[in-house]
């Protein structure tokens, strides 16, 4: 008997093809996905116990021997074979012929420049469109259960594969100019083409995620839970103002500064979520379910928000204490590097190699006398230094691997990977909260960067292999020097995309409250609310985030087509 896959059971052949069929595969496609489904893994259980027989009798003339197993797996991977053919044209014919507004077929004869820009404003709303639905499905899961939401959360999880995949294409292109028009036509379409199926996915879910929200009946109770998340933000929001000013008393001012305005932001999306709830409650109560509904998804994303600041302040305020913690080991390893730098720099030849390693010494000394410097002066940056430490130290690794040989260099990277680990997921979350409380200013090109630093991490936290969840298999490990390579491009790809984040926000500008702090021009800035039409100031419309146009409303679960079915005015 063959054994079933370590993963998940999958669905029945048909709720998988009732899937596609709301996920909008035509009805002949879904039909034979289910065929091919039941030849893979077998007919549902229900009917394997109706038509369960004797087993067959296997002959020594070779009647259901191996001969006869081979024919059902040969026959299922042509089948598939050819329905993977078949689909991938469809797909490519419906992409090339569309005629809707963003499709490549629209563009055909349009300029490169128009291409890109209506491929950065749909990555820019499948992002939001992805997120949101991320953002309410922890709501509804920290309520119902994560029994309740998991055909959900398999859906985000599907949308988001799906999404890393258009922003890993997207970095490939602006990794790779010039490029042909053609092969940038090409590579645009399947930017589009990836955007588009996240969304129907989504967009196929939200219906039955409503039946099992039900907020326009549920309102009240609904209402009641999110206050009291708002409670429990709101007190460690006062904790969190008490970290941040121990931290900044503690280290020099440019350590703290990416997470300074965390606590007054978090307090703007505290009061927004406080009216929202107020009106949702006045709502419920005069039977107004849809109202209410709106005004509580706009105050349970700004109740995220402003959890993502807080838990920003704490997260900082841990990393810069252990980079302080770390920064002695890191130096006494620099020290090695730098002695085995020597040793090899009076063994070698004057000139050539040895010019280059005598620079990067060079380089190492000043590094860590100037660390040594900022921990005598007592006000120092201790993940910065700990950055510069580390990134000066492997590139003497680097130039001393091929004397030192391949084991050598891989234990001195593994050494260096942890102190490189601890800043680029300082990195990487500082870059994702900038982004994610910004999704009314932010661009497609910060948000590109952001998900390949995120793609990096991943990799460079797979040193040591692991189980992949979402394969269902072991992940062979990374080396520690290719670890240590990517954990280091993660850093790098991070710190641009919070950059460019940060330049869109001010191109944005700070949008006007509806009062005097009511939160609103947060909410704007943070893509809950749609922030003034025709403005040209940010990515809806147009500005040089180079989004997309939003809904009036607080996105809902769903993709682009239906996360905007729901609004608060």
């Amino acid at each position: 008997m063959t054994p079933s896959p370590p993963s998940l059971p999958p669905a029945p052949p048909s709720a998988r093809a009732a899937r596609c069929a709301r996920a909008g595969w035509c009805p002949r496609a879904a039909a034979v996905a289910a065929l091919l489904l039941g030849c893979w893994y077998g007919p549902p259980p229900a009917y394997a116990t109706a038509t369960a027989g004797p087993a067959p009798v296997r002959t020594a003339d070779g009647d259901g021997g191996v001969a006869g197993d081979l024919v059902a797996p040969v026959v299922a991977a042509g089948a598939a074979g050819a329905f993977a053919l078949v689909s991938y044209r469809r797909r490519r014919r419906r992409f090339a012929h569309r005629t809707t507004p963003g499709g490549p077929g629209e563009g055909q004869a349009a300029p490169p420049a128009d291409l890109d820009a209506r491929a950065a404003r749909l990555l820019v709303d499948t992002d939001d469109a992805v997120r949101a639905s991320a953002a309410e499905l922890a709501f509804t899961a920290a309520r119902f259960g994560a029994g309740e939401v998991r055909p959900f959360a398999e859906a985000v999880a599907y949308a988001r594969g799906e999404l890393a995949a258009a922003f890993r294409l997207r970095q490939r292109l602006d990794d790779a100019r010039p490029q042909d028009d053609a092969t940038r036509r090409r590579a645009l379409d399947e930017i589009v083409a990836r955007c588009a199926e996240a969304n129907r996915c989504l967009d196929a879910e939200a219906a039955a995620f409503d039946g099992l929200r039900s907020l326009e009946r549920a309102a009240p109770g609904a209402v009641e839970y999110a206050d009291t998340v708002l409670r429990q933000v709101t007190a460690r929001a006062r904790t969190a103002d008490a970290v941040l000013k121990e931290a900044r008393a503690a280290y020099a001012p440019a350590a703290t500064a990416a997470v300074l305005g965390y606590a007054a932001q978090a307090e703007d999306r505290l009061a927004f979520a406080t009216a929202r709830l107020r009106r949702a409650r006045e709502a419920a109560a005069a039977g107004d379910g849809d109202t209410a509904a709106g005004h509580l998804r706009a105050a349970e994303a700004a109740i995220g928000q402003a959890a993502v600041f807080v838990d920003g302040v704490h997260r900082h305020a841990d990393a810069l204490a252990e980079a302080d913690r770390r920064l002695p080991d890191a130096l006494a390893e620099a020290g090695t590097g730098r002695a085995a730098a020597r040793e090899s720099l009076r063994d070698a030849a004057a000139g050539g190699p040895a010019a280059g390693l005598r620079d990067l010494l060079a380089r190492a000394d000043a590094v860590v006398a100037q660390a040594e410097r900022a921990r005598a002066a007592g006000a120092y940056d201790p993940v910065d230094l700990l950055r510069r430490v580390t990134e000066a130290d492997a590139a003497l690794d680097h130039a001393l691997a091929a004397a030192g040989g391949r084991e050598a260099a891989a234990d001195r990277a593994d050494a260096l990977l942890g102190p490189a680990l601890l800043v680029a997921r300082g990195t990487v979350a500082t870059a994702r909260e900038q982004v994610t409380t910004h999704l009314g200013a932010v661009g497609a090109e910060a948000r590109t960067r952001l998900a390949e630093a995120e793609r990096h991490l991943e990799r460079a936290e797979g040193h040591g292999g692991r189980v992949d969840p979402r394969a269902a298999r072991f992940t062979a490990p990374a080396s520690p020097v290719a670890a240590l390579v990517d954990a280091r491009r993660a850093d790098a790809l991070a710190r641009q995309a919070r950059t460019l984040a940060e330049r869109d926000v001010r191109a944005y500008g700070h949008p006007d409250g509806g009062e005097p702090g009511d939160g609103v021009g947060g909410a704007v800035l943070g893509g809950i609310l749609r922030g003034p039409a025709g403005d040209g100031s940010g990515p809806g419309d147009g500005g040089p985030g180079g989004g997309g146009p939003r809904d009036g409303g607080p996105g809902a679960f769903g993709g682009t087509r239906t996360r905007g079915r729901t609004g608060s005015g």
